[in-house]
């Protein structure tokens, strides 16, 4: 691995950068609320070759979201799984927005 290669990560939000106590101060939460989240399979963190859970920047957006939902009140579970389908939805407003660009322009739309 280069330098060069180790600076691209940095832009990376798929990279698990963060462990699990920075990841959690970051967030302002516990690492508990960080399990909680990971057992209801809203994210699943990489693990280090010593078996420590890592987060990405990406991972880190959804747990606060998923923090913000629970703050107000909603359950654990229900929170990740608004977050699922909040999800869900923007992928498929994206495929609808896609196909419709593709229709106006007359070309077939681009398969996943």
């Amino acid at each position: 691995m280069t330098a060069d290669d180790s600076y691209d990560r940095l832009d990376d939000d798929d990279y698990p950068a963060y462990t699990m106590g920075r990841a959690a101060e970051l967030i302002g939460t516990t690492q508990g609320f960080l399990r909680a989240i990971g057992e209801a399979r809203l994210i699943t963190p990489l693990r280090s070759e010593g078996g420590h859970r890592r987060y990405s920047r990406y991972q880190l957006r959804i747990a606060a979201r998923a923090r913000e939902l629970v703050d107000q009140g909603t359950p654990i579970e229900a929170a990740c799984r608004i977050i699922i389908l909040e999800d869900q939805l923007e992928e498929a407003q994206r495929i609808n927005a896609e196909y419709r660009r593709a229709a106006a322009s007359g070309t077939p739309p681009e398969q996943a």
